[in-house]
């Protein structure tokens, strides 16, 4: 399929932020004017849907605006990039499991569902929409500096979690999980432009970091502390510097 060619690339851009912004919230949107769509008859059911959904707004949005001669899946950033750079971010991730579990408990209560929800489903879906289709998609229409184009999804996912904390309602501590939030995502987009923008090193690190604060149970003061802080943004930066020079080096010995 290609892109209509006639749309100029500022509504292309536009339309595809529009998509990041409103992905996950296509249920609520629908209720608000009278047409509810229900939750899946099962745990987690209100949630997957909201994420199938969002990726559902990425995979078209992708085929309507991506650029001639760019495949749908190139476009997303879903194209395999071979699994040494992934493998490089899920080392620099372990100090974060080895730090939770200083700081924490094991929970307990984790069961295999709510792993692959919170841990894998749940994360590859907001790769998809905010990095594939906030980012990826971005990069191939504009081919302008990466970390402008980088910059409006993770404001974007940043806003995403400061309304789940609720918002203006939520005071200081949302405003916080936000912009800890919007870093990550700027920084899950970076990683992905090192592995020759592609989504795998990105997802890696959200999985790895998913999992282990799930695996390991830490007190709501602890968890927003300077500690806790400290661990997220250093294993975002650790995985940063660890892909960097493998990602200079294939692009050393790769034709252009």
């Amino acid at each position: 399929m290609s892109s209509p060619s006639r749309l100029p690339t500022a509504a292309r851009v536009l339309l595809a932020l529009l998509g990041v912004g409103l992905g996950l919230n296509l249920r609520d949107l629908s209720a608000a004017v009278g047409l509810p769509i229900p939750a899946l008859p099962m745990p987690y059911g209100g949630s997957l849907l909201d994420n199938a959904l969002a990726v559902l707004v990425a995979v078209l949005l992708a085929a309507l605006l991506r650029p001639r001669g760019v495949g749908l899946a190139a476009s997303l950033g879903l194209r395999w990039n071979g699994a040494s750079g992934p493998a490089w971010v899920l080392l620099a991730s372990l100090p974060c499991w080895l730090g939770l579990a200083m700081l924490g408990t094991p929970n307990t209560a984790l069961t295999a569902l709510d792993a692959s929800m919170l841990a894998v489903l749940f994360p590859l879906a907001e790769e998809v929409l905010f990095r594939g289709l906030g980012f990826v998609l971005l990069v191939k229409i504009v081919r302008g500096p990466w970390p402008l184009l980088a910059l409006p999804q993770a404001l974007l996912f940043g806003m995403v979690h400061w309304l789940g904390f609720g918002g203006f309602e939520g005071g200081g501590i949302a405003l916080f999980v936000g912009a800890v939030i919007a870093l990550g995502g700027f920084i899950f987009a970076w990683l992905d432009h090192l592995d020759g923008d592609t989504l795998w090193c990105g997802l890696t690190l959200h999985v790895s970091m998913n999992l282990a604060w799930n695996v390991f149970s830490l007190d709501d003061a602890v968890a927003l502390g300077w500690q806790a802080t400290t661990l997220r943004i250093g294993t975002a930066v650790l995985a940063v510097v660890a892909l960097g020079p493998y990602a200079r080096r294939k692009r050393a010995v790769t034709p252009p």
